[in-house]
């Protein structure tokens, strides 16, 4: 019996694994389908009339081919339809979006598409078989000459073994393809129907072991909305809603509520609680929701019959390869046609022109080999000049031309068809030696017709590493029992430490020195003689500790500024040399650097003079948590209070912005924007004209159409060229930008009107090019500094010119900014210019006088 069932293990399993691997789960690396696929494609082809069919007809139709019943054939030809690539889809045929599944196939209709038509199918170059009941002949492949795997992508699971294949831009592929062909590098990444960004840095080219992370576009309606209107592949607007509740419900992120308002184009409205951050809001959607996904690509093809692993960079050249191959055979077969036809054109002038038929000979046969071999005798002087050798059928068939055909028979456009065809197989034949250039125009003419309709969907960008404890909320309240030596989150009825989130770290100072850092929990005991306790940051180097301690029970007090950035959970740490008896008897967490004022008391003795010294923090270097730390006295102390608290010794933080993230840091990515203090502001302009005021907090999100970004400076000067739209006109302004922390514009009110030229320069020189009627005009020159005065950033501006313009440019300035000096000169109170009239009709010709 073991003998038995371990031989049916290895031969029917084995069989059966082996059926679902190659016929069943994995794409095939000729033409990329799944057996259904092309079952299905084969028997639209069949139906193909240029109408659409019911889809029930088209599933009873493959079902001679595909011997797995109607509901998986239905299934795959919805999948096919709505890849909007290969089929061309009427009715409802659901949406990926919500994950709404299409009407029964009796209620929607499909026919193939012109692509599919154009590079899927030609019998003559098909290899068939017969079908699995032996009445029908089905394609072995199907002769497609386009990556299709790629543009579509394939998801399977077999018996121990899978295959994921992301779906790659139409465009890019083609690209790509004539990169290969002219051996030029190229890269592919993933696009997808559904939109999102992407983060291909560890793609690993779509082999097994790399991954992709797949991000939601979550844009700001506002400081209590979000939009998001774009999800993850693979992802519903359904089952991201799900797991934004779930994630409500754990505490992760406070919403109030959620929308779902999707259609034709995502929607979900994420209504937020008031007072919670948006942009904090947003980095909790993609730590704690499907918002942000991570996809391990698995490229996995059937070839040679057996699976086969590689890269799409592989898959894509070998289907370059497979493609020019049958470009070159199907050139082949046109050319053997074209030869046939040339042929026979020739053998029909001859044997017309040379009135054969009416030969005494041919008349008289008395038979049809006579007659032939007469024929055959007569086109003898000719055979040097046919393409081939005449053959018997070749003369049966000239015995079949009807006399109407003879007696309408035109020399003349015999001979121009027989020199079309000629030019026709040299140009085949030129075709054929350069096959390479005739498959980059084949793919160029694929890209120029139906290129147009498939877009990037989805923007490649870098993610920056959300850390889940900085975005969670703090949804639990952390207590403390001091008497009994507890913390926890469950102890409602003790004191209140701090808010904090379920997945946060504490860190705990002693009085005895030793300090460590322990998950947050409902009830945890830790001991009694606890110093201090809060939410542990980690990496944190701005948080810095204020100590002083005695070393031993009768040592000296060391002062020490240290930080703790990193520590393993649960690991007890001491910040003194470690001494029995050593005790703190100063301490204090200073989030940005403080160091304050002590006042040293002494324990008075004979002689002393001074009874008490003040010492300061920020006379002492930040150290390592170990270092031993400054003498603080060598006198007897009686006690230790606070003179004054100090401000930070850290400095300004130097803040960075990166564009590839759209975020600020701290780590020296990207542009450096500046030493940003306490109240210090980021300033943003947009590209539409819109500009707003931010804080130099890294949790800040921007949008992508940044034009200018920096440290607001208040009293500086800009000077904008702008289209107005309503008055149809340039017109020049010069302003400060104030403080807000909405978008507001600065370009009017008009939303049609755009920004021509910014600038920042002191005094600024804006040449204008006049174009069409007026391009004869010689440019105008403008100073913008005598032209016009600085107003607010509402201000209409002042016309520059009601001609035609061409182009504004800035040009070299002639004077810079001088130097400010303290010194006031009354004297110069009277060289002041005149202010000048901002009237835009004062010069009603529209050329401005500048002196």
């Amino acid at each position: 019996m073991k003998f038995q069932l371990s031989g049916m293990f290895q031969n029917w399993f084995l069989d059966y694994a082996s059926y679902v691997i190659l016929e069943r789960a994995v794409p095939h690396l000729s033409d990329g389908l799944k057996p259904v696929q092309r079952r299905i494609l084969h028997a639209m082809k069949l139906l193909d009339d240029g109408r659409f069919n019911k889809v029930a007809n088209i599933v009873g139709h493959t079902m001679q081919f595909h011997p797995h019943g109607d509901a998986s054939i239905g299934d795959a030809l919805v999948q096919l339809g709505q890849k909007d690539l290969l089929v061309e889809c009427q009715g409802n045929w659901g949406n990926i979006l919500t994950g709404d599944s299409a009407a029964a196939p009796r209620y929607i209709e499909a026919r193939l598409s012109k692509f599919a038509l154009d590079v899927v199918f030609n019998p003559k170059t098909t290899e068939w078989k017969l079908s699995y009941d032996g009445r029908k002949k089905e394609p072995v492949t199907l002769p497609v000459k386009f990556p299709l795997l790629l543009a579509q992508g394939a998801e399977g699971i077999a018996v121990g073994l899978s295959s994921k294949i992301l779906p790659h831009n139409f465009n890019e592929i083609l690209e790509a393809a004539v990169a290969y062909l002219r051996g030029e590098e190229f890269h592919l990444y993933p696009d997808f129907q559904t939109g999102g960004f992407i983060d291909v840095t560890k793609y690993n080219d779509g082999e097994r072991g790399g991954s992709v992370k797949v991000r939601a576009k979550i844009e700001k309606l506002d400081n209590r909305t979000l939009s998001i209107v774009e999800v993850p592949y693979g992802k519903t607007t359904s089952s991201l809603i799900e797991s934004i509740l779930k994630a409500q419900e754990k505490g992760k992120i406070k919403i109030r509520k959620v929308d779902d308002n999707t259609a034709q184009h995502a929607e979900i409205l994420v209504h937020l609680i008031p007072g919670t951050s948006s942009d904090k809001a947003i980095d909790a959607l993609y730590a704690f929701t499907d918002c942000e996904v991570s996809i391990s690509p698995n490229c996995c093809v059937i070839n040679d019959d057996k699976p086969h692993f590689m890269s799409v960079s592989d898959l894509l050249r070998i289907s370059v390869e497979n493609t020019k191959a049958l470009l070159h055979q199907e050139l082949l077969i046109q050319k053997g046609e074209a030869q046939e036809v040339l042929h026979f054109a020739s053998l029909e002038k001859i044997f017309i022109e040379n009135r054969i038929y009416k030969d005494r000979e041919f008349e008289e046969s008395r038979s049809m080999d006579e007659a032939i071999a007469h024929v055959d005798k007569r086109l003898e002087p000719f055979k040097p000049t046919f393409i081939r050798e005449v053959t018997r059928d070749d003369i049966l068939r000239l015995m079949e031309i009807k006399m109407a055909r003879i007696l309408k028979f035109n020399s003349d456009k015999a001979d121009e068809l027989i020199a079309a065809k000629r030019e026709q197989i040299a140009q085949i034949d030129y075709d054929i030696e350069h096959i390479v250039d005739y498959a980059i125009k084949w793919y160029d003419s694929l890209r120029e017709k139906y290129g147009s309709r498939y877009p990037r969907l989805t923007q490649v960008r870098s993610f920056d590493t959300i850390e889940a404890t900085k975005v969670a909320e703090a949804n639990e309240k952390l207590y403390i029992n001091r008497e009994e030596g507890f913390i926890g989150t469950a102890l409602k009825k003790d004191e209140f430490v701090c808010n904090c989130s379920d997945i946060d770290d504490i860190i705990l100072f002693y009085r005895d020195g030793k300090y460590k850092v322990v998950k947050v929990s409902e009830k945890m005991f830790v001991g009694k003689n606890l110093l201090h306790i809060a939410v542990f940051k980690k990496n944190d180097n701005r948080t810095i500790y204020n100590v002083v301690y005695r070393d031993g029970k009768a040592g000296l007090h060391y002062m020490k500024r240290f930080a703790v950035t990193g520590v393993t959970r649960d690991k007890e740490y001491d910040l003194t040399q470690g001494k029995p008896g050593s005790r703190v008897v100063w301490f204090s967490a200073n989030p940005n650097g403080e160091a304050e004022v002590l006042r040293v008391t002494f324990v008075p003795k004979p002689r002393m003079k001074t009874l008490f010294v003040d010492r300061d923090f920020s006379e002492i270097a930040i150290k390592g948590r170990q270092s031993m730390g400054n003498i603080l006295t060598k006198n007897e102390i009686h006690r230790i209070s606070l003179k004054e608290r100090g401000g930070s010794t850290l400095g300004g933080r130097k803040v960075w912005f990166d564009r590839d993230v759209l975020r600020l840091n701290y780590d020296g990515r990207g542009e450096y924007l500046g030493e940003f203090h306490g109240d210090d502001l980021v300033l943003v302009v947009l590209q539409n004209g819109e500009y707003c005021t931010t804080t130099s907090d890294a949790t800040n999100h921007y949008d992508p159409n940044i034009l200018r970004i920096e440290k607001f400076e208040p009293d500086k000067v800009w000077t904008v060229a702008l289209f107005d739209a309503t008055q149809g006109y340039p017109y020049l302004k010069r302003f400060v930008f104030e403080p807000t922390n909405r978008k507001q514009s600065f370009l009017g009110d008009n939303s049609d009107s755009r920004l021509l030229l910014m600038t920042d320069v002191p005094y600024p020189r804006i040449e204008v090019t006049f174009g069409g009627g007026d391009s004869f005009r010689e440019p105008l020159v403008v100073e913008a500094a005598d032209f016009i005065a600085v107003k607010g950033f509402k201000a209409k501006g002042k016309r520059l010119t009601t001609y035609s313009v061409a182009e504004i440019r800035e040009l070299e300035p002639l004077r810079q900014e001088e130097p400010v000096s303290d010194e006031v000169d009354e004297a110069d109170d009277n060289n002041l210019p005149e202010n000048r009239t901002d009237n835009p009709d004062e010069n009603p010709s529209g050329q401005m006088t500048l002196f």
